[in-house]
């Protein structure tokens, strides 16, 4: 994928093991923008200043887990649409519904397929493609509604006054 770099889709990686930013960094650095935070802090300072178009998080992490960076991520208007996929070596499914209920798309379980993460990327960046233009659409569609109406109104405010004036011409008492 040969794209500009100012036109590729950022993905915000976050992961407190050193080995595994570096392995996610070399792997997707072709094709994305990348940006590598080690902590759940670090993360939120990043999507705030630079909202991702996706986020690749770890669950286990000193101090702020996954499930509490996901949810921070998700109240915050700027952020709460982007997609978030949980790295983890978990695989009790409590903790993916727990995943799920705070907002996550998808989970990939440690140890990650690059394949598989490669998919999962493109699949999730593409749902969010379509979401995006659907929202466009929407806000299009909705402000054509609001000029029609509009234009309504100002008909309907003409054509009153065309019977007012009908009525005024035809009988000075009447009007």
């Amino acid at each position: 994928m040969a794209l500009d770099p100012a036109s590729r889709p950022t993905i915000l990686v976050v992961d407190d093991t050193p080995g595994n930013l570096t392995l996610l960094n070399s792997f997707l650095k072709e094709s994305y923008r990348v940006l590598l935070a080690n902590s759940g802090a670090k993360a939120l300072q990043l999507a705030r200043a630079t909202p991702p178009d996706l986020v690749l998080l770890d669950i286990m992490m000193p101090e702020m887990d996954g499930y509490e960076v996901c949810r921070r991520l998700k109240q915050d208007a700027e952020t709460r649409l982007v997609p978030v996929l949980f790295l983890t070596a978990k695989t009790d499914p409590e903790e993916e519904a727990l995943g799920f209920a705070v907002g996550a798309v998808d989970f990939i379980h440690k140890p990650i397929s690059l394949p598989i993460v490669a998919a999962r990327i493109k699949t999730h960046l593409q749902i969010k493609a379509w979401q995006d233009f659907l929202q466009d659409q929407n806000a299009w569609l909705q402000n054509q509604v609001e000029r029609r109406l509009s234009e309504i109104n100002h008909l309907q405010d003409a054509s009153i006054y065309v019977m007012v004036s009908l009525a005024e011409f035809r009988d000075e008492c009447t009007g």
